[in-house]
């Protein structure tokens, strides 16, 4: 999906760019697939902001995604490519031979009229094909990946992301993830082929604020702009240094390098190779 880029007719347009919308079907979500997504503008059951910086935004209806591809042995008909706003990734609606339809997350060159099939056996490791780890052939881009087996796609489910499933050794596969750690993953455990569509989504260049509160993001301030007693960088005259030799969220907590992910042995076993930094 090649971008579009705007004509400089006005400030907010000049340098800005989007995904064209003639690259996805121009029909209606599928009713009986979606519904309503309330707004909580960051907030939690007390009404007390808990997630900074979200707000407004335009209505949405969300897909329901069918990340377990769990009818079997059938093979469905691609009915549309489709925009959703609620992810990255373009998602595709898919047809049973009961006429059921679902949707799930398009890989990269799925097309209306191709035909797709998901399995616990080997099939053909073919564009969209789902299958366990063990049956699909080392070397191919995966996406959606279980990290358990039957509970459902849980990894690699961005736009234009993939993993590579390097071998096999016992009941585990050994898979590079996009952010190029290496960890294990249960053979049981089924992933789809081919890489993710949209990878040109992270070239989008919005080009205006508005275009972000659209989105439903509000303004960041920067800390250095702040009084102190709003934020450990605040105050001072003009344009001066946090002064301090590690930044700090407003709450004086250190940010920036520090690590952020909790500790769990269960999962820490299964990492061969940590991500590059």
């Amino acid at each position: 999906m090649p971008l579009k880029y705007y004509k400089p007719t006005s400030p907010g347009r000049r340098g800005a760019s989007a995904i064209p919308h003639t690259a996805f079907s121009d029909k209606q979500p599928e009713r009986m697939l979606t519904v309503p997504l309330k707004k909580h503008g960051g907030r939690n059951a007390q009404g007390k902001i808990t997630v900074r910086h979200r707000g407004g935004g335009h209505k949405r209806q969300y897909r329901i995604i069918d990340f377990m591809q769990n009818r079997h042995d059938e093979c469905a008909v691609v009915c549309a490519i489709e925009y959703d706003p609620n992810r990255s990734v373009a998602i595709a609606l898919v047809e049973f031979p009961d006429k059921e339809k679902r949707y799930i997350i398009a890989p990269l060159g799925l097309a209306e009229g191709n035909t797709i099939v998901s399995t616990r056996n080997k099939t053909e490791a073919t564009l969209g094909n789902r299958m366990p780890l063990e049956y699909i052939p080392t070397g191919l881009s995966i996406h959606n990946i279980e990290l358990m087996a039957s509970q459902g796609g849980k990894m690699v489910r961005s736009a234009g992301s993939s993993a590579v499933l390097m071998n096999i050794e016992g009941d585990y596969a050994q898979v590079k993830m996009p952010s190029g750690e290496v960890r294990m993953f249960s053979k049981q455990c089924a992933a789809s082929i081919g890489q993710l569509s949209n990878p040109d989504h992270r070239l989008v260049r919005l080009g205006k604020a508005g275009r972000m509160r659209w989105l439903g993001r509000r303004p960041r301030v920067r800390g250095k702009a702040m009084n102190p007693v709003d934020h450990p960088h605040g105050g001072g005259e003009g344009h001066n240094p946090i002064g301090m030799k590690f930044p700090k969220t407003p709450w004086g907590k250190p940010a920036l390098g520090v690590p952020t992910r909790k500790r769990n042995k269960w999962t820490n076993r299964l990492i061969i190779k940590k991500r590059a930094k």
